[in-house]
Order: C-alpha cells, then sequence, then structure tokens
C-alpha cells in the first residue's frame, strides 16, 4: 500500500466532505468552495487500500502552480465509508461517483477538470471518462495500466481476497505487519532519534486506522477488478482528451515497458519518474507535482 510521506495538512488546504448528487465524500482540497477556475481544478483518485493522503505531498506544489487540487477517498475508502453490500463498488458505480464530484468542481461545465487516478484509481478514472468524458479538460495514468494487474499482483490479491473470507480486518492487518515491516521515518531532514519513533509511530497508527476503515466489500468488489480489468485503450484512445501516463521506474503493479506502450496507444505525453516505483507521488512529490503541473499548464496557455 502506499504510504503518505508526511501527515499533517499544508497550510490552506481543508478537509471536509463534498456534498455531491451521489452522496458526500471525504476530500483535502486547496481551494474556496463554491468556486471553480476553468482548466485549473484537478481531482485525483488515490488506488486500491490508498486514501486522499497518499497526494498529500503533491497539495502544496500544484498549489502554487495555480491550481485548486482535491483529493478524495472513494467510497468504501477510509473517511467517506459506504454500504456493506459488493454491488454498491461495481465499477460503473464507482464511476458515476466520479462525475458526480467532477459536477460539483466544474460547476457542469464542461471541460473543466483535469482527473488523474493513481493504480486502480486509473481504471476508475478511465471508466468515468467513457462513461462521460464531458467534464474533463484531461485524464492522467499514474501506475495504472492498460489491464489486469501483472501476475506476480495478481497472486497477492488473490491471497487477501482469500483472506477476507475467514479472518477479520484486524487479524490480516496483524499479518501484513508481520510480512512487511516497512514502516520508516517521515521526510528526509535529520531528526532526532525521539522524532523518528514518534513519526513512525504516527504514521504506523495512521495506517493501521486506514485499512481498518475501508469497507471489506469495497475491497473485495475491487480487487476482483485488478484481477479481471480488460484492455480498454481502444476505446479511450478514440476520444478527444489529452492523456499523460506518469510512473516510477519500476512498476510491480504494471511493468514500465507496459505502460510505456500504452502511452503510444494514446499519444500521451509520458514522465518516468526517476527513483520511485509503483507510487510517484508519495515517494518523491515534488518533482511529480511539477511534471503534473507542466502538463496541465500546457494545456491552458496563459
Amino acid at each position: 500500500m502506499s504510504k503518505p510521506p508526511f501527515l499533517a495538512l499544508p497550510e490552506g488546504v481543508r478537509a471536509y466532505r463534498m456534498a455531491t448528487a451521489r452522496g458526500e465524500f471525504a476530500v483535502h482540497d486547496t481551494g474556496s468552495p463554491g468556486r471553480s477556475s476553468t482548466g485549473r481544478t484537478v481531482l485525483l483518485l488515490p488506488g486500491f487500500t490508498g486514501s486522499k493522503e497518499d497526494f498529500i505531498g503533491l497539495l502544496e506544489p500544484l498549489a502554487r502552480a495555480g491550481f485548486r487540487v482535491v483529493a478524495v477517498d472513494g467510497r468504501g475508502q477510509f473517511e467517506t465509508g459506504g454500504p456493506r453490500e459488493e454491488a454498491a463498488y461495481t465499477q460503473l458505480e464507482l464511476a458515476r461517483d466520479v462525475l458526480a464530484l467532477a459536477t460539483v468542481l466544474g460547476l457542469d461545465r464542461p471541460g473543466t477538470v483535469h482527473l488523474l487516478g493513481h493504480s486502480l484509481g486509473g481504471l476508475v478514472a478511465r471508466a468515468a471518462v467513457l462513461l462521460g468524458a464531458a467534464p474533463f479538460a484531461s485524464l492522467t495514468l499514474m501506475s495504472s495500466g492498460p489491464a489486469a494487474v501483472s501476475p506476480s499482483q495478481q497472486e497477492r490479491v488473490r491471497t487477501l481476497l482469500g483472506a477476507m473470507e475467514t479472518m477479520s480486518m484486524a487479524a490480516i492487518w496483524e499479518v501484513m505487519q508481520e510480512l512487511d515491516q516497512s514502516v520508516g521515518s517521515a521526510g528526509e531532514a535529520p531528526y532526532s532519534q525521539r522524532e523518528v519513533e514518534e513519526a513512525s509511530a504516527a504514521m504506523e497508527e495512521f495506517l493501521r486506522r486506514r485499512w481498518l476503515a475501508n469497507v471489506p466489500e469495497q475491497l473485495s468488489a475491487t480487487g476482483r477488478q485488478l484481477l479481471a480489468e480488460p484492455d480498454r485503450v481502444g476505446e479511450l484512445a478514440a476520444l478527444e482528451l489529452p492523456f499523460h501516463v506518469v510512473s516510477g521506474a519500476e512498476d510491480d503493479a504494471w511493468p514500465v515497458p507496459l505502460l510505456d506502450g500504452m502511452a503510444e496507444r494514446l499519444r500521451a505525453r509520458r514522465t518516468v519518474v526517476a527513483g520511485t516505483g509503483h507510487s510517484p507521488n508519495a515517494e518523491r512529490p515534488a518533482p511529480t507535482a511539477r511534471a503534473l503541473a507542466d502538463f496541465w499548464l500546457s494545456l491552458s496557455p496563459g
């Protein structure tokens, strides 16, 4: 799962629940309610087991570049919540949620919202665009490929889905912690040992709280989407929409050559963020934000 680089919201960012025609969604928002700047509004969708916090490092630099940025917890993710029925989390239902969010952010004007989806969020984002492209100014797919995830990731997802049939979310978390003791210090500054320990403890508690807040039925439904997603790049390429494919230099969910090929098929801008893996947004937010802003600004001169 993605780990945010830090947890404290940057100055000027609000955390609240955004009302839409399809319910309320927990968001981090750099802008003011009821206002939208044409072509300068960005909607960020997190990946499988992720949340809006995965984009926290992008908020300040993108706001400085002139964008209103909204990162959202999707239906059944972290602080948004949702029904205990898998039917609520089909890709079509999640895509309709994205369109409802875009309608609010774009004040129902066409071509006003730049959409970005990370990993699973990319699959949901393209489903939303294929369902109704009118609200969107562009689509960025970050570490999200053309079809189902790689065989190694399919094995991991199947293992998780199997565990969820017999184990509680809390028990699964404990097992995951035993398998992956990767929670470390936050940031790159020379912290004292006490500061490192406190930051690590806070991050570990956040990750645990986020995991337990996910609706199990959402994880089951979207996990199966990762296993069975068809290749829809041809449908996407037929749209008159600017595309951007972003990834790290390595990716265990969708191999980088596969992402290169998808970018060619979409005639998309292609960005590889050096020194990162599956989550460039969290691993190196500064260069990732620069690449995103450069792309979006190129579409709205002046």
